[in-house]
């Protein structure tokens, strides 16, 4: 009677046991999945915003024939972005994937820059309707990844605090969770983030 006391006893124990690290693991995977469905809002507002950007230098080529290597900076720097976002969604979190994506942004920022200035010799550009509309998209998307980013770093947070949290990181490793994921951070300051982009043409 003892023996099969003992018995049911410790199948008892090995049955809390691996309710427990299945609870474990499967609360990684939902926190995991979360800020991956958190990125996939930033990629959808960032190619939004790149498609803005090539309405914009295409409707800036009609006026701006000798700012062509201005265009260009815009272009590439377009286009390296597109990259880097298409390689982040297949690694959302990746501590090198975020980084290029966050590099990628600083170089068109600094296109844009650039792009900008020069418009500034061009009034008519600047007042066209089309330049105008295109400008309250801009700046409606830029409102729209910002939030996105600041929800996506949120969840990061939270994925990384469960897994360094005591017992997790015990098994975190095991599960295959041993990396931290990345917060995508581009060159403005937290300050910054949290406030409303200005109109992009001023």
């Amino acid at each position: 009677m003892d023996f099969i006391m003992q018995n049911w006893v410790a199948i008892l124990i090995i049955t809390v046991v691996v309710i427990w690290v299945v609870g474990i693991y499967n609360k990684l995977v939902s926190y995991k999945t979360q800020y991956q469905n958190g990125f996939e809002q930033i990629s959808v507002q960032l190619k939004r915003r790149l498609d803005l950007i090539g309405n914009l230098v295409d409707a800036a080529k009609k006026y701006m024939e000798h700012e062509k290597e201005t265009l260009m900076a815009v272009t590439q720097a377009r286009s390296g972005l597109l990259n880097a976002t298409q390689a982040a969604e297949k690694k959302p979190g990746d501590a090198s994937a975020m980084t290029t994506l966050a590099t990628s942004q600083v170089a068109l920022d600094s296109a844009m820059g650039g792009f900008n200035l020069k418009m500034e010799d061009y009034p008519d550009l600047k007042a066209s309707e089309n330049m105008k509309q295109l400008s309250e998209e801009m700046t409606t998307t830029e409102n729209r990844i910002a939030a996105a980013r600041q929800g996506y770093n949120d969840l990061v947070q939270k994925f990384n605090e469960y897994k360094k949290s005591f017992p997790t990181v015990v098994l975190a490793g095991i599960f295959g969770f041993g990396d931290d994921a990345k917060n995508l951070e581009f060159s403005e300051s937290v300050e910054q983030l949290n406030e409303a982009p200005k109109n992009l043409f001023g």
